[in-house]
């Protein structure tokens, strides 16, 4: 299980503000994963949705991100080349190792995965890298500016379209390209690599492939994504791929590493640290689980996850349906699913018919919750008046009823 990527931003290369998003899984984090996309496509293409999706789910957060001038980021993407891209990655890899913790698995789609290739010894703590249809080469992107190179190195510059949108290319970045050695660096790698590659990808041969892992030095392993095209656009073959990752990489993946700049897993209580992205998000733990806590947009927040409020409304809810769900065992009462719809507002305590005396006496605004709850099953009206009895007897309605006392250091 996955929870909502988040929303984040770092600056990059050229000082320009990339977007980002961090799949987190639900549960223990094994490991963080820095993913790099193809050429001019975006974090949010399929691949890169249904990959960190997959590897979120088993347990490895994943950070994707637009490079520099393209899908939410900032810059100028005609004055970007595969180096800035390259320098986009580090600078990726640093807010993780600065923010949560530096990814272990480093995974490059297309031209994404000479990009990951070429930066990998930069980050020490990355122990695995994955290749998904990548060029050995860089400059193996110029195939796709058919007829506009030459116009490029006449005039300095060019309007190239690719993939159905208008790109500037500019004389630099095919300099840029013709400068670059991935099998070199390839070879130098110092780290754990699968090469998966599609032998039916009419966009980067199987050749690439082959010259890869010719260069790459043990440990190496190579997986034939047999029926995917080279944008992995069908969900199967990113799941599958995904699948595979997280397997292989696990030999590889130091699980107990300490994640700095978050909150300790296994402690007493609920621990609650800001992530340090927009105004209010905050990232809150309890033991092995995590979860982000935000506010709605028209307030300021980016509505990454539940308000205070609604989690103290889920609180009340899970709650009830537990305490419901005991009684019943309990009594042998035979009952489907049960669930329970929490309402939270403000109310002025004179308006509020269902407020005790206490309560209207102290008069202003007061919190209502009203708790719409369901049972299945073939119940007889004295049941169902008990059940609703049980409901109310749950500890966070009585927590919420009664004075609890706060004590703050």
């Amino acid at each position: 299980m996955a929870n909502r990527p988040l929303k984040l931003e770092f600056e990059g290369a050229q000082r320009a503000k990339l977007a980002a998003r961090l799949d987190l899984p639900a549960g223990k984090i094994r490991a963080f994963a820095l993913f790099a996309h193809c050429f001019t496509c975006s974090k949010d293409i399929a691949a890169a949705r249904h990959i960190a999706g997959a590897l979120s789910a088993e347990g490895i957060a994943v950070l994707r991100f637009d490079f520099t001038g393209l899908g939410g980021s900032g810059g100028d993407f005609s004055s970007t080349g595969f180096s800035s891209n390259v320098e986009d990655l580090k600078r990726a890899a640093a807010f993780l190792r600065d923010h949560y913790e530096a990814p272990q698995l480093l995974i490059g789609h297309s031209l994404g995965g000479a990009a990951i290739l070429s930066m990998a010894a930069d980050v020490p703590e990355a122990r695995a890298v994955v290749t998904i249809g990548a060029p050995a080469h860089a400059d193996h992107v110029l195939k796709n500016f058919h007829g506009n190179l030459e116009e490029i190195r006449e005039k300095g510059s060019s309007s190239v379209e690719l993939g159905g949108r208008q790109f500037t290319i500019k004389e630099e970045f095919l300099n840029d390209l013709g400068q670059q050695s991935v099998a070199a660096r390839t070879a130098r790698l110092g780290k754990a690599l699968l090469v998966m590659h599609a032998p039916l990808d009419d966009t980067v041969g199987i050749d690439n492939a082959t010259e890869i892992f010719v260069a790459a030095k043990h440990p190496k392993s190579f997986v034939s994504l047999d029926k995917a095209d080279h944008l992995l656009s069908r969900e199967e073959d990113a799941a599958y791929a995904a699948r595979v990752i997280a397997s292989w990489a696990s030999g590889y993946l130091d699980a107990d590493t300490e994640i700095a700049s978050r909150p300790e897993t296994g402690s007493e209580g609920v621990e609650v640290m800001e992530t340090g992205q927009g105004k209010y998000q905050a990232m809150v733990v309890s033991g092995q689980h995590r979860l982000i806590a935000d506010e709605p947009t028209e307030v300021g927040g980016f509505d990454s996850g539940p308000s205070p409020y609604a989690l103290l409304s889920a609180a009340l809810g899970a709650c009830t349906v537990m305490t419901l769900r005991m009684y019943a065992d309990r009594k042998g009462i035979e009952i489907d699913r049960i669930g329970t719809r929490v309402l939270h507002g403000k109310v002025h305590a004179a308006d509020c018919e269902d407020c005790s005396a206490e309560q209207k006496e102290r008069g202003g605004r007061i919190d209502r919750f009203e708790r719409l709850v369901t049972i299945g099953g073939d119940l007889d009206e004295a049941t169902r008046k008990r059940m609703l009895e049980i409901a109310d007897k749950c500890p966070v309605h009585r927590t919420l009823e009664g004075s609890a006392a706060i004590v703050t250091k």
